[in-house]
């Protein structure tokens, strides 16, 4: 059951039990007024006690576990909210930590997988990995490499399994085969 809920119930529990103690303390009261009524308007019973002398401990302790209970009650409604809006942080934390975490491992592994290619097939890759499904021509501006050269390294990747060419009528569009 969630805490919201099981503090109003707590608050009416305590509101309920308020009410019941203060109709028992009208009841007392009535059998003191007749006591003293049936005893001639004195106070005194036969054992000698007075009819005015009562604990008031049984009233304390009542008060006293219906202030508990309403605490509880408003406790755990306001605490409710604090930690669903705690709960709403923490897994923004955690989305955040997973995705700085993915992209740091990605990060990582096209830095091994790059450590494998000569300084063209870098710089033609990284490239690619800038901008998935770059044209050809684009890319041949971007690396400095002459049209051939870069014919030359796209295929060497083409060869290795790292990117893809996708024709689009005369253009050539480059795309990484595999999430690097």
């Amino acid at each position: 059951m969630d805490s919201r809920k099981i503090g109003f119930l707590l608050i009416f529990v305590g509101i309920l039990f308020g009410v019941i103690l203060f109709i028992f303390k009208i009841y007392i009261d009535q059998l003191n007024a007749s006591l003293m009524a049936l005893s001639n308007g004195s106070c005194f019973l036969e054992s000698g006690k007075c009819v005015h002398e009562k604990s008031f401990l049984p009233f304390v302790v009542g008060i006293s576990a219906i202030i508990i209970t309403l605490g509880f009650g408003v406790y755990l409604i306001l605490f409710s909210r604090t930690a669903k809006s705690f709960e709403a942080v923490q897994k923004n934390i955690l989305k955040r930590i997973s995705t700085t975490k993915n992209k740091e491992l990605k990060e990582e592994r096209f830095k091994i997988l790059s450590e494998g290619l000569d300084e063209d097939e870098k710089t033609a890759i990284t490239k690619v990995k800038e901008q998935d499904g770059i044209s050809q021509s684009t890319l041949m501006y971007r690396t400095d490499l002459s049209k051939s050269k870069l014919s030359m390294v796209l295929s060497q990747l083409e060869k290795k399994g790292l990117i893809t060419k996708v024709k689009k009528g005369k253009i050539n569009n480059i795309f990484l085969k595999k999430a690097l």
